[in-house]
C-alpha cells in the first residue's frame, strides 16, 4: 500500500483518523514519508549490491574526490548519524568501491578513498535517478522549495 502514498491520505494510509495535534499528524507523516522514500531508494540501490548507507558512503566520498576523507569525516556527514560508518566502509571495501589505508604520518588514522570501480558505480546509479526523482514529481518545483524551506526550519 506505501506505492500509493500521495493519492490518498496520511489517514487513510496508515488507517488512523484521529492525531493529538497538527503537529504530532506533521511529525507521522514525515516519519511515514521518509520510510516511503527511503524503501524505493533501497529498491534502486538493490540492484546494483548496496544499500541506502552504503551509497550514502560512496556519495560522501565521491564528494571529496580526490582528497581522502577521514573516518570521522565520513560518520560527521552520514544522513543516518546511526549508520556504523566502519562496517559501512569495510563492507565497500570488500567489494572494491573503496580504498581503506593507514596515514603515513598518523598511523591511528585511516584514509578513506572511493576507488575507479566506486565512481563507475555511481555514474551508473545518477543515470537512473531521474526514474527515482521522478516519484517526486506529483508536487512542483515551488512546492519542492517550500518542502525543503519547511524542512530545514523544523530542523533549525
Amino acid at each position: 500500500m506505501v506505492a500509493t502514498l500521495g493519492q490518498m491520505g496520511l489517514e487513510e494510509d496508515i488507517r488512523q483518523q484521529k492525531f493529538e495535534s497538527e503537529h504530532q499528524k506533521a511529525a507521522i507523516n514525515i516519519l511515514y514519508t521518509g520510510s516511503w522514500i527511503y524503501n524505493g531508494n533501497a529498491a534502486r540501490l538493490k540492484k546494483h549490491g548496496i544499500t541506502p548507507e552504503q551509497y550514502n558512503v560512496l556519495r560522501i566520498l565521491r564528494g571529496s574526490h580526490p582528497s581522502k576523507l577521514m573516518l570521522a569525516d565520513v560518520s560527521s556527514r552520514m544522513i543516518d548519524k546511526n549508520s556504523n560508518a566502519t562496517r559501512l566502509v569495510e563492507k565497500l571495501r570488500q567489494k572494491d568501491l573503496v580504498n581503506r589505508e593507514l596515514c603515513e604520518n598518523n598511523r591511528r588514522q585511516v584514509d578513506i578513498s572511493i576507488t575507479d570501480k566506486g565512481l563507475g558505480m555511481m555514474k551508473s546509479i545518477d543515470s537512473e535517478e531521474g526514474e527515482w526523482i521522478d516519484t517526486l514529481k506529483n508536487i512542483s518545483k515551488s512546492e519542492a522549495a517550500d518542502l525543503n524551506r519547511l524542512l530545514d526550519k523544523l530542523r533549525g
